[in-house]
Order: C-alpha cells, then sequence, then structure tokens
C-alpha cells in the first residue's frame, strides 16, 4: 500500500484546565513525549505507530493527536509516524527530537548480588522481566479521555528520571522512573484509573504492581511493603495500591514510579498536572 509523508511541527498542547479532556506535557527529547496533530476528517481514530508500537490516539474537537512515548535510546534527529485512518491511504508524519544530557548518579549497594546477580538470580530476572514486558506490549482499548495523573504517593522527589546510574562504580542501565521518598508503611495511590495486570516480589524491583490505564499507558510501582489489590482488579484514580517500603535494591524507603507509554518509559511528571 502506498506511504505519503508530511512534515509537520510538534503541537504545544499541554492540559486544559477543565481536566475535561488532558494530554501530557510535550517534552520531545529521549525519555519525553511527542503530541502530533493528525489532520484527517474522520469521526473515527485512526490506527498511529512509532517504531512499530501503536501509540495513544485522543481527540480535541478539532484534530486527532497521538501521543508518542519517546524510548531513552532514541537518536536525536528526525522520526516518523505512520498514521493508518479508516478512510483513505495510509501516510507518515515527520517530527524531530531534540537531545537532552541526564546526570549520573553513583550509588553503593551492600548485597553484591544486587550488582552482579548470579547464574540462578539471572534465570529469575529473565523470567521477571518477559513478564513486565508482556504488561508494556498489551494494548487496551480505552475510550475514555485522559485526566492527568495525581502523584501516588506524598514525600519529596529523591531520584530524578533518566538519571546515567552507577551501582558500586558499575554502570547500569538509566533510571527509568522517578523515586519519592516517604516513611515506610505510607500509603501509595492508583495516579489513574485501571487494571492490576502483574504483582509480584522481583529480584531488583522487590515487591511491585504494574496497573494498565489504557492504550498502551502503564504504570509501575516498585520496593512497596506491602501490596492491597489483586490481579485484574478494576481500581479507580486515587484507590489505595500498598504501603512504601525498601524491598528490593533499595537503599531506603521509597516508591519507585515508572511510566511507560507505546513499551517506552517516559518521564513520570509530564503526566501530573501543571500548577
Amino acid at each position: 500500500m502506498p506511504m505519503f509523508l508530511r512534515i509537520i511541527s510538534i503541537t504545544t498542547l499541554c492540559f486544559f484546565s477543565n481536566y475535561a479532556f488532558a494530554l501530557p506535557q510535550a517534552d520531545p527529547v529521549p525519555g519525553g513525549i511527542a503530541l502530533i496533530n493528525i489532520d484527517i476528517d474522520d469521526f473515527s481514530a485512526p490506527q498511529v505507530y512509532f517504531n512499530r508500537r501503536q501509540l495513544m490516539v485522543h481527540s480535541d474537537e478539532a484534530s486527532w493527536i497521538a501521543v508518542v512515548g519517546i524510548p531513552l535510546n532514541t537518536s536525536v534527529g528526525n522520526h516518523q509516524i505512520e498514521v493508518v485512518p479508516n478512510r483513505g491511504t495510509p501516510f507518515n508524519l515527520e517530527f524531530n527530537l531534540k537531545g537532552k544530557q541526564y546526570e549520573s548518579q553513583y550509588l553503593t549497594i551492600k548485597n553484591k548480588r544486587q550488582v552482579n546477580p548470579n547464574k540462578k538470580d539471572l534465570a529469575r530476572i529473565s523470567k521477571e522481566k518477559k513478564e513486565m514486558n508482556q504488561v508494556y506490549q498489551r494494548w487496551t482499548k480505552q475510550s475514555k479521555d485522559l485526566i492527568p495523573f495525581i502523584k501516588p504517593a506524598q514525600g519529596p522527589y529523591s531520584s530524578p528520571f533518566g538519571l546515567k546510574r552507577f551501582f558500586n562504580k558499575q554502570p547500569r542501565n538509566p533510571h527509568s522512573g522517578i523515586d519519592i521518598a516517604a516513611p515506610e508503611g505510607s500509603p501509595i495511590i492508583a495516579p489513574a484509573d485501571g487494571i492490576i495486570r502483574a504483582s509480584g516480589y522481583y529480584f531488583f524491583n522487590g515487591r511491585t504492581v504494574l496497573i494498565d490505564h489504557g492504550q498502551g499507558l502503564v504504570s509501575m510501582f516498585c520496593h512497596m511493603s506491602s501490596v492491597n489489590v489483586q490481579l485484574g482488579q478494576h481500581i479507580k484514580r486515587g484507590q489505595r495500591v500498598g504501603s512504601i517500603g525498601q524491598t528490593g535494591r533499595a537503599t531506603g524507603p521509597h516508591l519507585h514510579w515508572s511510566v511507560s507509554l507505546n513499551n517506552a518509559r517516559v518521564n513520570p511528571l509530564l503526566f501530573l498536572a501543571v500548577p
């Protein structure tokens, strides 16, 4: 099927003040979000893809908007999304990705296996990674409009998103979420409506819950001391999910909150309401 290319600029849409309809903040950098206007005359949402992953699409009544999660390892420069309308010929839209320099963080971990796992640990880690990826890759149709996330725990942000991390001076994957410091046992609440898709005690993440918010948008909570939800449970925005802890690879009690969009870990702060 023939493909056409349209070059566009990334929209600067953010949140509407009445919260009836909302989009995350646009930040077209690795680990950020691009909001792309799709100018088609169609009452039905098109299917849109980036790196072969289906994208979240919403309408602002004037046009359709693709919400693109950008992986941290994405190169700067021009990229394309594929738009498949319900009527007409598929086409591509091009957008530009800016660079961003993330800071480095050096942590000392007493449990050496949490830095250099043994063979048995690696088998467990592989199994857990597969379980989490099944949630990240899941597509759940969601017709409800987005509303801004609420902060899932009360406390200061102790580690920002995207940090280049070094454990015992050894380089590891970038920090794919944000950390919220709080006393052990403090409540953790759902930032938005969703379904509990995974829950377990993982090697690195400790006690963990993954919430599917629909259209490829997933929240993950790690290092919890307790869990108050069950697999398959529908959960409401503000409902308690569990409690702050320091299970897994953690140097103190805190919540690690990751947000995945079209299987790309993005900055969770982009989904919170702008003050």
